[in-house]
């Protein structure tokens, strides 16, 4: 039962849940995999492997995500890892940036069908994007290079505000690269129930230099 999957899959990540977001959860599951038969918003298919490749992952990088956190999710696509998070972390507040009207219409029938108060999805390139206020949290999933997702919201990281890029598979070039990056990067591996392959997380803190 989807339901039984998604609250082993939370408790395995050490997250507490009420129904109103266990419902919510399954909201969004049932509209991505009615949507996806025809507008092809993910490769993924099967509803119960969306559970663990697209809400659990999400999910896993929610502890290093503060409570009341601003937060800006770069080319969320799908609403990837955003409205999960939003779901789970009801104080923070969010951003959902992509430059694909098909997919931020999506985005908006999902926020709604999940009846989320705290989401606001914003179609367009994040070079053009501009906030009034600058994120706490900048966050992207399989969106692009490290270096290349440093440069494109360079306008919109400020000093001591956290930058979470989540990957799949990091490849040597890129690993090494890190190193050279202009502020420390930490790498943290996770591991997501259901999900056999790597991931990783890859957090960086602007500071003065």
């Amino acid at each position: 039962m989807l339901q039984d999957q998604l609250q082993q899959g939370l408790q395995a990540l050490g997250m507490d849940s009420d129904p109103e977001q266990i419902g919510a959860l399954l909201n969004y599951l049932e509209l991505l995999h009615k949507w996806n038969a025809t507008y092809n918003l993910t490769a993924i298919r099967d509803v119960e492997q969306m559970v663990a490749y697209h809400v659990l992952d999400s999910l896993s990088a929610s502890e290093h995500i503060p409570q009341a956190a601003r937060c800006l999710d770069v080319g969320t696509g799908a609403g990837l890892p955003g409205i999960p998070l939003a779901i789970m972390l009801p104080r923070s507040h969010w951003i959902l940036l992509d430059s694909n009207g098909k997919k931020t219409r999506f985005v908006q029938q999902a926020i709604a069908a999940c009846e989320l108060t705290n989401v606001k999805v914003v179609q367009s390139r994040v070079e053009d994007y501009h906030a009034n206020t600058l994120p706490d949290v900048i966050i992207s999933r399989a969106y692009a290079s490290i270096e290349d997702f440093l440069a494109s919201v360079d306008h919109l990281w400020a000093n001591d505000k956290l930058l979470i890029t989540m990957k799949t598979t990091l490849g040597s070039a890129e690993a090494a690269s890190l190193d050279l990056l202009p502020y420390p990067a930490e790498l943290i591996p996770v591991m997501v129930p259901g999900i056999a392959e790597k991931r990783s997380l890859v957090l960086i803190r602007r500071q003065n230099t």
